[in-house]
């Protein structure tokens, strides 16, 4: 039977940590000067994508983990390293550059994984469907992670309509913030890394 307390707690949870708002300057940061149609299809491609990952980590997390002999902590840092460095690239307006808006597929990385696929996504949904120990909630699980791909697709498609009211300089302005905000978010996505390694030892 479908538990909807499972559902929502984990919805929930993964709201949180995808941060569909907080993406929204982000993805349209990382996507100006594009035609409206390609950023449609990046909308659609970066959500395809996460949920790819968090799939394919759902079902089979704890296996891939232990194969690659890789910890939470050390994907943790990795993802929040390489946030960074879009961060840094937002900051300093590299992303303005003719070869970074045309030729580098952002839906892919870092939008579809480690933004919104990140290691804090990951490690949730590894732990709800460990826990999911019947048929109805394993259902729960994977209805409240369709769901949340569901409005991150929703938010990122109609915060186009926002380019179209700010204009070029407002593009601007939004980059600088979005890459204040990755900025924090990765180095917060770091701390908590090199914590959990301090705490593990």
């Amino acid at each position: 039977m479908f538990d909807l307390a499972v559902f929502g707690s984990l919805f929930l949870t993964l709201f949180v940590i995808m941060d569909p708002p907080g993406v929204t300057p982000i993805f349209l940061a990382l996507t100006s000067g594009r035609p409206a149609k390609a950023q449609r299809k990046m909308a659609f491609q970066a959500v395809c994508v996460a949920f790819g990952v968090i799939a394919v980590f759902g079902l089979l997390g704890h296996q891939i983990l232990d194969y690659l002999h890789v910890s939470v902590p050390a994907l943790m840092i990795a993802g929040g390293l390489l946030l960074l460095l879009i961060a840094l690239d937002l900051l300093t307006g590299k992303t303005d550059e003719p070869k970074q808006t045309k030729d580098v597929n952002v839906a892919l990385v870092p939008l579809g994984m480690p933004l919104l696929a990140g290691p804090g996504a990951i490690v949730s949904v590894i732990l709800a469907v460990q826990k999911a120990d019947s048929l109805g909630t394993q259902l729960s699980v994977w209805a409240a992670i369709v769901a949340i791909h569901l409005v991150l697709w929703v938010v990122m498609r109609y915060s186009l309509l926002i380019i179209r009211v700010i204009k070029d300089g407002g593009v601007v302005l939004v980059t600088r913030l979005a890459g204040m905000m990755l900025s924090a978010i990765a180095v917060q996505q770091i701390i908590n890394g090199v914590t959990q390694v301090i705490q593990g030892a």
